[in-house]
């Protein structure tokens, strides 16, 4: 079952049936104990047949979570850090990263500065090589526990963190630097590891650049991350956590803007957001 926050408030879905949530926002879903289980009974009582919800009636799936981030999870994401940071004398931090028992995590965002589907995300102005990086995104509850899965764009200003990867937090963190959506996956379970995760960005109206993973090739376990972002921190509304990319644009492409980035995620939907 997919939950999606639109103008008229959150709704779950399944299989082409919808319901009104009566909870006013996230923050009040995310403490529930029994979350699963109440929304399922919401799709039993009076559910009712629909067709797709329009794509500008949704807003970006959050209430007021912090939104954390992990990086270098895939060898793809490793590769493309050592090159950008070589210069910097920080070419080996990141293999460093990569093979530690301990994850990177870092603040992304507040949840007043989350684009949604639709939304434009933005380049930093002081930036010359910008591009998205394709994540999953777990939801975490209040005790630690992923209850489910969103698309999400980490937009990433490379040249700036290429600099020196003490440069990490304005090459990350600004206004319209990320976005999710375009609901939440509400499950239990695990994703596969086969599940696909796509980048496509279109420019002008044809493919400027086009990428895809699995999850089979994040070398890090979803709870792995979740339990480290826990560590010694609490979140009294749950928290959201990329989990890093494996699609990474050639050195030679920068986004531009009037470019379209669409992220897909089987079993979650596609993501959509305008470069500007």
């Amino acid at each position: 079952m997919i939950l999606y926050r639109t103008n008229d408030g959150w709704v779950v879905e399944q299989a082409g049936r919808f319901n009104p949530v009566a909870e006013a926002s996230l923050d009040e879903l995310l403490i529930r104990e029994d979350l699963h289980g109440y929304l399922e009974s919401r799709l039993k009582s009076n559910a009712t047949a629909a067709g797709a919800l329009r794509a500008n009636d949704l807003l970006a799936p959050i209430g007021s979570q912090e939104v954390w981030a992990a990086g270098v999870t895939y060898l793809r994401s490793r590769a493309a850090r050592m090159a950008e940071s070589k210069d910097a004398g920080g070419g080996d931090f990141y293999d460093r990263v990569y093979a530690a028992e301990r994850p990177e995590l870092f603040f992304k965002s507040q949840a007043h500065k989350v684009v949604g589907p639709g939304g434009a995300v933005g380049l930093r102005s002081d930036a010359k090589w910008s591009v998205p990086e394709p994540e999953l995104v777990l939801v975490i509850d209040p005790r630690g526990l992923i209850v489910g899965y969103t698309v999400g764009n980490d937009m990433s200003s490379r040249d700036i963190e290429g600099q020196n990867p003490l440069y990490l937090p304005q090459a990350k963190i600004y206004d319209r630097s990320c976005a999710l959506g375009p609901g939440i996956l509400m499950t239990r379970e695990a994703l596969p590891a086969a599940t696909h995760i796509s980048l496509h960005i279109e420019r002008g109206g044809t493919t400027a650049f086009t990428g895809e993973t699995t999850l089979a090739q994040m070398k890090r376990t979803p709870q792995e991350l979740a339990a480290y972002l826990y560590r010694d921190q609490t979140f009294p509304q749950g928290a959201f956590l990329l989990t890093g990319t494996g699609v990474v644009p050639p050195d030679s492409f920068t986004l531009e803007r009037g470019d379209l980035i669409r992220i897909g995620i089987d079993g979650i939907g596609i993501l959509v957001n305008p470069v500007s």
